[in-house]
């Protein structure tokens, strides 16, 4: 069976309408279900601006359905799952609202470091905020499970059943095995970096490690000169550092 919203069945006189190029200003027309048209004026390909994406973003057959996806929805589509994690980390750590506070400011400092790190170019071209994002709410999803089988929330059975449960959350919500991997990759090594580690894992170990130590002030503040060496020599990116001399230090709030 056709999506109705596809059907042409369903279409009424709306289904076929005239839009501006926004680099050039001519005429484009468009299909409802066209996701995209290229300016006959110009040559430039433009996003259909009336199409509802919405189910698209979450259905797993929106490529059978729509054709082949725009880069605008892929990223929508990345962004929403991020969201839904959010809500199953929730879920999952039901009353323990420190740890869901926790994992909400990871993914809070994420967005912040991550945004500096796409103005970089180098850097860049190779983080995806959509990943880091959702390796931030479910990176310490492996406590639960630590602590019931291990009696001990230490980082090594974190970094052993994290993955497990993430697996079982991303696959639930029908997210693709590469991004399965990669962020259950993430996890299961989160406090430990490696030699060679991807942008999405710096950025998350540096959203993480300035989280901690920012709850660490509040129980047990640390003298300043102990805070500057540590931003000093601990972050993995510049970006990192720099959201912690913030933080930490107060520079430039």
């Amino acid at each position: 069976m056709q999506c109705p919203g596809q059907d042409s069945r369903y279409w009424d006189g709306a289904a076929v309408f005239d839009t501006k190029c926004p680099e050039c200003g001519g005429g484009v027309e468009f299909f409802k279900d066209d996701n995209t048209r290229k300016c006959g004026s110009c040559g430039y390909r433009l996003l259909n601006p009336r199409m509802d994406f919405g189910c698209a973003s979450y259905c797993p057959y929106a490529e059978q359905c729509l054709g082949e996806l725009p880069p605008e929805l892929l990223s929508k589509k990345q962004d929403l799952l991020k969201d839904r994690s959010a809500i199953e980390m929730k879920k999952y750590f039901g009353t323990d609202f420190r740890r869901i506070g926790h994992a909400t400011r990871v993914a809070r400092y994420v967005e912040e470091i991550g945004g500096l790190v796409m103005v970089d170019a180098q850097t860049g071209s190779d983080f995806n905020p959509a990943v880091a994002g959702i390796a931030a709410y479910l990176h310490d999803i492996g406590i639960k499970e630590a602590e019931r089988k291990h009696q001990s929330s230490s980082p090594q059975y974190q970094h052993q059943e994290g993955p497990v449960v993430a697996r079982d959350i991303l696959s639930s919500l029908q997210a693709n095995e590469g991004l399965i991997d990669e962020v259950c990759d993430i996890i299961g090594h989160h406090h430990l970096p490696r030699a060679t580690e991807t942008m999405n894992f710096k950025v998350l170990y540096d959203a993480d490690l300035i989280t901690n130590l920012e709850e660490k002030q509040k129980d047990a503040p640390s003298p300043r000169i102990h805070l500057e060496k540590i931003v000093d020599r601990s972050f993995l990116t510049r970006e990192g550092a720099l959201v912690a001399a913030r933080v930490l230090l107060d520079e430039n709030k």
